[in-house]
């Protein structure tokens, strides 16, 4: 008889095997792929490209550790950054848990943006 399949955090289905449920590994490109599906609402540019993404750490447990800055201190999307790249995130298969975490040190600057970014913005 075989075991019902659960989900994990995300809402992502784990499969049955004879040393019980398994779930996806996560990926760093899982993880870089929902982050560039967060944008900042005044910017066209996703997050991951305008370089405000500083580190991405990985648990064995599938717990996924972000640091991130923004543009400015005062940026008017600072509520909202955090939530919606921790929310994409949690999206990607093997994904149990998210925790975006607001750095200051370094401090952001242009050129910390990909070259794509710059283009977009006609700032090369």
């Amino acid at each position: 008889m075989s075991e019902p399949a659960t989900r994990n955090a995300s809402g992502n289905h784990g499969s049955w095997t004879p040393e019980g449920e398994a779930f996806p590994a996560v990926t760093e490109e899982g993880v870089i792929a929902a982050l560039k599906t967060v944008f900042d609402p005044e910017i066209p540019v996703d997050i991951y490209e305008l370089g405000l993404i500083y580190a991405i750490e990985f648990e064995d447990s599938g717990k996924v550790k972000v640091e991130m800055t923004l543009t400015t201190p005062s940026c008017p999307s600072a509520q909202e950054l955090p939530g919606m790249a921790a929310e994409a995130i949690r999206q990607v298969p093997g994904v149990t848990d998210c925790d975006v975490e607001i750095v200051w040190d370094p401090p952001w600057d242009q050129s910390r943006m990909s070259e794509d970014a710059r283009l977009a913005l006609n700032m090369y």
